[in-house]
């Protein structure tokens, strides 16, 4: 069996690290296995090892049996034409497998651990068994006799404001369109009521009509009570309060980071209600992570923007944390090291810790992150469940919000009734997993309203259906744009990137500071679904870059490093604090220093998770590459104002729903998206499934 998969490996169609793996794993049995079944553990170590490599955190034994390695089915079936005696599994292969002396239930160290038929790495089995029992651990009901403060609290804080309310009445006045009908799905929209047809109208509408100012809305405290409206943003803030262990999952613009802030404000008042002063000894002590420098930058500023908003005193605001860490700060990353500063034995020192962009947390990380942390601690992962899974194994905020489906149970959808005010209903399943308690998904988008194409058009990816997203293009919705692939339209994507860019070139020759340079950069951006050929990462960059030196709007000449090149981190630097994912631009050194031939020298500047900015000589970087574009991958975690949008010609199995949305819900405010149709709709209908036992562990 190592002959054909090295001779596999030679053709590219495996890693040699797979068939690497496999030659380890027979040579650990030399002796105790016989030769029939080395050659199915080769087989299915090659197999395991490559679908971990596709971000499958096991192999499921009744996988694709007829199909060698899961290759596609081209491959496969001249593989077989050449080889058909090798890839041929015997029946109840599952059982021969587990009577070898390198597989085990995991009840010993073996190289494999077979487990309710799946197959995995040793390392990879305890890290879903520690993330299960830790996440299950911390599902239970928190033990508090403050439901009624806390009740008291989240309406204080998630009190309705009828400012929004009364400019959309005014609105509706100027634009002509001030009916009562329209006077109605503002206030339902507005106030989230989901009973409308229990309210009494006509008594509504008066106040409505008469209203002069915003305090004249007052009456529909009595008019509208709590129990007819439904905040999906007050209920997540409930439910974090109720468990140990909270998901606040949902789309972009549904208030994660408003939610949250609100939640924290709750915790400090917890121990102190009335909040007019702060007794720093009894606040609780609050972390906020993110997987990337970049995704802890945007939690900083929202964060700190949202908690500005507060409706609570400054004393009590001075005391929530703003500043957000890296994962790899928090746990202490060490230099050459796989292993962390914080773990078991060495736990980190939070009482709440908050994680954002949970999606982009693998199962590793995840278990190491658990492991680290103390029993007491309130876990609360943020993140948008339908975005992509992590670039490494596994898909661990989308296995937890799996139990989304099955619905609150009975005690605690009476409990969060009891605190939000609202009437929540108990799920269907007779017996739901603890898990499912400690969800809540966000289901309102206030970033994108009815007119917003960015909005529509995610959810229609959502949907899967091929029609709805050609009824969304049909409708001409003015934030969002899609161009054909054809040859013009190429050059024109090159064109309008030498444009957008020009606007940060401008910033860095009229000697603007190293923060608004950067920021005018991260306001547009390109995405790529691949990273090579001409629709790719590299072939793009080199062309904007060829385009802008065209336009003498960069002077590249022959020198790698120029005024205003832009720079992604790919490999984690832990001495100098920079990471794969953060982005910096080369600009002029600010002491006026010139290199050995008398040019002026180079600093690059980067955004640090603080708010701070740093430089660094363009020498001292470690591994890093041009990013006038970048993979949809990597721009997890980031928000554009103009996002720019580029799939291949032809379909690749690289396309999938995830990987569409995630780019799509990357714009904040405009989308330009160079596609075929037909290649579009048949990405939107493959969805990322990735082989995990997380979800049946947490069941």
């Amino acid at each position: 069996m190592i002959e054909p998969l090295d001779a596999l490996a030679r053709l590219g169609i495996l890693r040699s690290l797979d068939t690497q793996f496999a030659k380890f794993v027979c040579d650990s049995v030399t002796g105790q296995d016989d030769a029939p079944r080395r050659d199915l553990l080769a087989l299915a170590a090659v197999w395991v090892s490559q679908e971990l490599g596709r971000g499958h955190v096991c192999l499921p034994l009744s996988f694709q049996q007829s199909q060698p390695l899961g290759l596609p089915k081209e491959i496969a079936d001249s593989l077989m034409a050449l080889l058909p005696d090798a890839w041929r599994l015997p029946a109840g292969w599952p059982a021969i497998l587990s009577g070898s002396a390198a597989v085990s239930d995991g009840s010993r160290p073996t190289p494999l651990v077979l487990c309710d038929d799946r197959l995995y790495l040793h390392r990879y089995w305890q890290d879903e068994q520690t993330v299960a029992r830790r996440l299950l651990a911390a599902a239970h009901p928190a033990q508090s006799e403050q439901a009624v403060l806390q009740a008291g609290m989240l309406d204080t804080l998630f009190a309705r404001n009828y400012l929004y309310l009364f400019d959309a009445l005014s609105a509706l006045r100027k634009a002509g369109g001030d009916s009562a009908e329209r006077r109605r799905s503002a206030v339902c929209d507005l106030l989230d009521v989901v009973t409308p047809d229990a309210l009494n109208w006509p008594e509504i509408d008066v106040v409505l009509a008469q209203a002069q100012r915003f305090s004249d809305l007052t009456p529909l405290d009595t008019l509208i009570p709590v129990s007819a409206c439904l905040n999906w943003q007050k209920v997540a803030a409930a439910t974090a309060l109720s468990r140990p262990f909270a998901v606040i999952s949902g789309g972009p613009g549904t208030g994660k980071t408003t939610t949250v802030a609100k939640l924290l404000a709750a915790l400090v008042m917890q121990n102190q209600p009335l909040a007019a002063s702060v007794d720093a000894s009894k606040v609780p002590h609050i972390v906020l992570v993110a997987p990337t420098g970049k995704a802890a930058a945007r939690l900083t500023e929202s964060i700190g923007q949202a908690v500005q908003s507060l409706p609570v005193s400054p004393a009590l605001q001075a005391a929530i944390p703003t500043q957000a860490s890296t994962l790899h700060r928090l746990l202490g990353a060490i230099p050459g090291r796989a292993a962390f500063r914080h773990h078991a034995g060495n736990p980190l020192h939070a009482d709440v810790l908050v994680v954002d962009e949970a999606s982009m947390v693998d199962l590793p990380m995840m278990a190491r992150l658990l492991e680290a942390l103390p029993i007491h601690t309130k876990l609360i992962l943020l993140g948008d469940k339908d975005q992509l899974a992590s670039v490494e194994a596994g898909a661990v905020l989308g296995d937890i919000c799996a139990f989304a489906r099955q619905g609150y149970s009975v005690p605690q959808a009476k409990q969060l009734s009891e605190m939000t005010g609202f009437v929540l209903p108990a799920g269907q399943s007779a017996s739901p997993s603890p898990i499912a308690d400690c969800l809540c998904v966000l289901q309102k988008s206030y970033r994108f309203h009815a007119l917003s194409g960015i909005g529509q058009l995610a959810s229609a990816i959502n949907s899967g259906q091929p029609d709805r997203l050609a009824a969304v293009w049909q409708q001409g919705y003015s934030d969002i744009r899609q161009y054909p692939l054809e040859a013009e339209y190429y050059q024109q994507l090159i064109q309008a990137m030498s444009n957008f860019y020009s606007h940060y070139l401008k910033a860095i020759a009229a000697g603007k500071s190293p923060a608004e340079v950067l920021r005018c950069f991260a306001s547009v951006r390109l995405l790529c679904a691949l990273r090579e050929g001409d629709f790719g990462v590299k072939g793009l960059n080199s062309r904007i870059e060829r385009q802008l030196a065209k336009e003498k709007r960069i002077s590249p000449g022959d020198e790698t490093w120029y005024v205003g090149r832009p720079v992604m981190i790919t490999r984690n630097d832990h001495g100098l604090g920079l990471y794969n994912g953060d982005i910096g631009i080369a600009m002029p050194d600010p002491d006026g220093r010139t290199d050995s031939r008398g040019r002026p020298a180079l600093r690059v500047y980067f955004d640090m998770p603080d708010g701070s900015i740093r430089s660094f000589l363009p020498s001292r970087l470690p591994e890093h590459e041009l990013v006038y574009a970048m993979t949809i991958h990597k721009s997890q975690g980031s928000e554009f104002a103009d996002t720019l949008m580029i799939l291949p010609p032809e379909f690749s199995l690289i396309l999938t729903r995830e990987l569409v949305y995630t780019g799509v819900t990357r714009a904040k405010e405009r989308l330009y998206l160079y596609a075929r149709p037909e290649v579009l709709q048949r990405s939107i209908q493959r969805c990322i499934q990735r082989a995990s036992g997380l979800e049946a562990n947490l069941s």
